[in-house]
């Protein structure tokens, strides 16, 4: 299909003027009618009435119909000359991320540790705050995206769903639960848990999971600060809930040791937070490229 009578024709759906189209193409009148008369051809229908005593050009049925196609091809092929055209062209500038800790600490880091290998020229800025921090540096254009655990809608934000991490229970070697396999909720009623702080979204989550189960725990403390959770529960004042990506070094290292909940599988949600009506840079469309296919100054806090 000829793209050049698709714009023409696309023009003179805005203009609704042969003359007009012509003028702002550059091209003779009689040109543009030909072009358009070649593309009904092609198509098998009449696409434009000219004449018939009314001025300027009135679609047909089937000419508006095709309008909404040739827009759509249109809007495909200059996206793919973008594309091609940037395999000639560096991908820089400055691309400012901010995530919670267990996420850019622990998930987050493969992607990253990629999106820089594959674009060296961009200067990434990558902060850790807590989840109410990232939503209101978003709305205020601090930053170019949030990468938050159990992401939820907010005016302005949209939400690109990454994997989902599986919740674990974490329980210290000695500890007499971890002789089992797996651990049915049940079997943590009425244990001493080391909890997130209220205002965390995980422990809304957890809480959740509890309730669900008619299950009561003693909540001895609660952080937060992921990492202080786990090196609470490595001396034995606890157990608790984690996403299990965040405790992977512990495991190896024998500090710690993870049981799957029995019966019924617990994960958590993960998300990036982008601005409603904003173009994404080339230097963010590269770094969502790369985080969705593979799912992730002081002490950094929240889950």
């Amino acid at each position: 299909m000829d793209l050049d009578a698709l714009r023409l024709f696309v023009d003179l759906a805005e203009t609704r003027s042969f003359s007009k189209t012509a003028g702002k193409h550059f091209v003779s009148q009689s040109a543009v009618s030909q072009r358009v008369l070649s593309l009904e051809k092609e198509l098998g229908h009449r696409l434009v009435e000219r004449g018939k005593g009314r001025p300027g050009a009135h679609f047909t049925e089937a000419g508006e119909r095709t309008l909404s196609y040739a827009l759509e091809i249109l809007a495909r092929a200059d996206a793919l000359h973008r594309e091609l055209a940037d395999l000639g062209r560096e991908i820089g500038g400055t691309l400012k991320v901010a995530t919670v800790y267990s996420i850019g600490l622990h998930a987050l880091t493969p992607a990253v540790t990629t999106f820089l290998r594959q674009y060296p020229m961009v200067n990434l800025h990558l902060e850790y705050l807590r989840t109410d921090k990232i939503y209101e540096a978003l709305q205020a254009g601090t930053i170019d995206c949030g990468i938050v655990a159990c992401p939820r809608e907010r005016s302005g934000i949209s939400i690109l769903s990454l994997p989902s991490e599986n919740m674990v229970v974490a329980l210290p070697p000695d500890h007499a639960l971890a002789k089992k396999e797996t651990l049915a909720a049940a079997e943590l009623q009425g244990l001493a848990f080391v909890a997130f702080a209220q205002d965390i979204p995980t422990r809304d989550l957890i809480d959740t999971f509890l309730a669900k189960h008619g299950v009561t725990v003693r909540i001895t403390q609660a952080f937060d600060n992921i990492e202080t959770i786990k090196r609470v529960v490595e001396i034995g004042l606890g157990v608790s809930i984690l996403p299990e990506p965040t405790i992977e070094r512990e495991v190896r290292d024998g500090t710690l040791v993870t049981r799957p909940l029995a019966g019924e599988e617990l994960t958590r949600p993960t998300g990036v937070l982008l601005p409603k009506g904003r173009t994404p840079t080339r230097a963010l469309e590269r770094f969502l490229a790369v985080l969705t296919p593979n799912s992730g100054s002081g002490v950094a806090r929240d889950c």
